[in-house]
């Protein structure tokens, strides 16, 4: 299995971020995507430091960032003895190549690996480490050039183009891709057996709770289900899939807690984790969970809404639960300001009204930590459920 890319020693190692300001890019909201980057390093095991932003059109095709900025960050790295420099978009082989030479001291790694690194420590049943290492064996295989430059010196030989190192790097090419293969098989028997698992279940309604990292799904799991899943506030707390029989009244459904999105999730791990989203795309009801007290809960929504659409889950019925309630903070309006009003000084009422009033998905707004609204919304989804029961069992209603 491919090694980590942060150590796990007891010593908490610092990191700097670095990202990019698109041209009709807000400043505000690329440091916000840092904020999120530092997360996850801290769900990693190591503490942020500072962060770098560069204003460019498009990121440098050979350095992700130019070359000033690039020798600021290595020489502030360097003389603050940081650990780890983390880009906030996934880097080419080239790149990261390029950013070595400068960035000495300091490892160089990209959001994609960063959360590759998340879900390898995260994963706990033999099928969720299968999937991961291989999306970490996806990500290593076009950046396996370079990985042998220090057999660079061994190159040459009579009659020859190239040598030992090239030699070399088609035997690890090879090596990652019959890996990849029998890690594929692998997972092609156990996909077939949680097919045959689902399948056991017969007709039973199913709803799949959805939504970004870190907004409470696992902790509203426990709720509904009154079951002990693990739940943290941490990103990506929960990478297998759990399904739990509820009954609401007299009436049975399957509740499924599933992996969180975010945003940039590598296509690595959606591809690998397609079979455990079978979950989402067989539910017969999504339930998509947001933390309302984010501040960009919003995009937060749409990353969701993009990712559903990849996996060909976007034309279910979809029940939004706002959840976090009890966290939510706005700022006061002045009606003298010259400023117009923005988002950040809706209070929570005119939030409910202004969802409610555009007709959107049917919605709720509770506190799962608080168990504020969750009589609702055990009666909402009762009614939902009850009504796709009596559909499918219509002289056999609410009999288990």
């Amino acid at each position: 299995m491919p090694g980590p890319y942060l150590t796990k020693d007891t010593t908490v190692e610092s990191a700097v971020f670095v990202g990019i300001i698109r041209q009709n890019e807000d400043e505000r909201r690329v440091m916000e995507y840092l904020d999120e980057l530092e997360f996850l390093a801290l769900t990693a095991g190591c503490t942020g430091d500072k962060k770098f932003v560069q204003r460019l059109d498009k990121p440098e095709k050979a350095t992700y960032i130019r070359s000033g900025k690039l020798q600021e960050i290595a020489e502030y790295c360097e003389e603050n003895q940081i650990k780890y420099c983390i880009f906030d978009d996934e880097l080419t082989g080239m790149q990261q190549r390029n950013i070595e030479k400068v960035v000495k001291t300091a490892s160089v790694i990209d959001r994609t690996s960063l959360i590759l690194e998340i879900f390898a420590q995260r994963a706990k049943t033999s099928y969720a480490k299968m999937q991961v290492e291989l999306a970490q064996y996806n990500y290593m295989l076009p950046r396996l050039a370079g990985m042998w430059t220090h057999l660079e010196r061994q190159r040459g030989g009579m009659g020859t183009r190239g040598g030992m190192g090239e030699t070399q790097i088609e035997i690890d090419r090879r090596i990652v891709k019959e890996r990849i293969n029998r890690l594929k098989e692998q997972l092609k028997k156990v996909d077939r057996q949680m097919e045959t698992q689902r399948g056991n279940r017969g007709q039973m309604v199913r709803l799949a709770l959805v939504g970004y990292t870190n907004v409470g799904k696992s902790t509203l799991m426990n709720l509904l289900a009154k079951s002990d899943v693990f739940a943290e506030n941490k990103l990506f707390a929960t990478l297998d899939t759990t399904v739990r029989k509820v009954v609401i009244e007299n009436v049975p459904f399957l509740l499924s807690d599933t992996v969180g999105f975010i945003r940039k999730l590598p296509t690595q791990l959606i591809e690998a984790f397609k079979s455990t989203l079978d979950e989402v795309r067989e539910a017969d009801i999504l339930v998509h969970v947001v933390d309302i007290s984010h501040p960009d809960f919003e995009d937060q929504m749409k990353v969701v809404e993009n990712t559903l659409k990849d996996i060909g889950a976007n034309e279910k019925p979809v029940y939004v639960v706002f959840n976090k309630i009890d966290a939510y903070e706005y700022e006061e309006y002045d009606e003298f300001s010259l400023t117009p009003k923005g988002k950040e000084n809706r209070s929570l009422e005119e939030l409910k009204n202004s969802w409610i009033a555009d007709e959107k998905s049917p919605c709720i707004f509770i506190s799962a930590k608080e168990k504020i609204g969750i009589e609702k919304l055990r009666n909402d989804i009762y009614k939902m459920v009850a009504e796709i029961h009596a559909g499918r069992y219509p002289f056999n209603n609410f009999l288990w």
